[in-house]
């Protein structure tokens, strides 16, 4: 019971990576850009939830919607102001902007809210009424689930779900496969590819926005560097499955999170970074484009 516990643990740890994930593969599949600004989203979404629900008194979930819509405005507004003018210019000097972007979110956060930690709320209550855990109690009450933990995970599988449909089947979603394999003949065929990549960045934060409020309710302690080490991690997890392919980001997401969870709890706390990094590194030099990604020769 005690490796089911791990287990669950590292599924619901890995499901908040996944998310997170997918934000960064949809952006890089499309706009083919590392945005590691993604991290910084996550933060200001907590923010803003945490606002939402301690400052102006809204309900969690109506917090959560609010998070959402201003991290939504924000992804807009940073690929219009920042990664838009850059559009031909090379890698690196959007990989600049792209941190630049991220200590200006962090200072900015940190002259909005200041340097002191803020206790986060959680989406649901890990503790009922009557002080006892609020969780699903399995085996006799030998295996307990928080219900956040079972949200979590039901959010992760049901955005992936949602997100691979939309790529599929709708419109816009089309559009943004089109732009991912090659921009200029999509913009031949009428496809607005600016627009495109907006919405891309517009899913992306809005994700980012959902992940900040689950990583919150699990660890309550809200700073401007939140979603620092969890971006990384994430980026880590969208790399391993396959950057660009949205199952690979939600499996990867997924085995990042395991593997965390049972290095803490088998290995060392303090190396539990260094077991997720070497594993990934171990993964690519035999698989270069990831588990599920494509390797796709470039022409010259």
């Amino acid at each position: 019971m005690v490796f089911l516990s791990y287990l669950i643990s590292g599924i619901c740890l890995g499901s908040v990576y996944a998310i997170i994930a997918l934000g960064y593969t949809m952006v890089y599949g499309i706009a083919k850009m590392l945005n590691f600004a993604h991290g910084d989203v996550i933060m200001v979404g907590g923010y803003i939830s945490f606002c939402g629900f301690a400052y102006m008194g809204l309900n969690g979930w109506v917090a959560l919607l609010l998070a959402m819509a201003v991290c939504t405005i924000l992804g807009i507004l940073i690929e219009g102001l920042a990664y838009k003018p850059l559009r031909q210019a090379t890698s690196l000097a959007v990989l600049i902007t792209a941190i630049g972007v991220s200590y200006l979110l962090q200072n900015s956060a940190l002259l909005i809210w200041g340097a002191t930690p803020k206790n986060y709320t959680p989406l649901i209550p890990l503790v009922g009424p009557d002080g006892a855990p609020n969780a699903l109690r399995l085996f006799d009450g030998q295996l307990s689930i928080s219900y956040m933990s079972i949200v979590t995970m039901a959010a992760c599988v049901i955005i992936m779900a949602l997100l691979t449909w939309f790529t599929s089947s709708t419109k816009l979603g089309k559009a943004m496969r089109a732009c991912s394999e090659n921009k200029a003949a999509a913009q031949l065929m009428g496809i607005n590819v600016n627009r495109t990549i907006s919405m891309t960045f517009a899913i992306g934060s809005a994700l980012a926005a959902i992940a900040g409020v689950l990583l919150c309710s699990f660890n309550p302690t809200l700073m401007p560097t939140t979603g620092s080490m969890p971006g990384i991690r994430a980026f880590t997890a969208a790399v391993f499955g396959g950057i660009g392919s949205i199952p690979g980001a939600f499996l990867g997401g997924l085995l990042i999170g395991i593997i965390e969870a049972m290095a803490k709890a088998y290995i060392s706390t303090q190396l539990a970074n260094s077991v997720v990094f070497s594993v990934l590194i171990i993964v690519l030099l035999f698989r270069p484009a990831g588990l599920l990604g494509k390797y796709v020769p470039e022409k010259v």
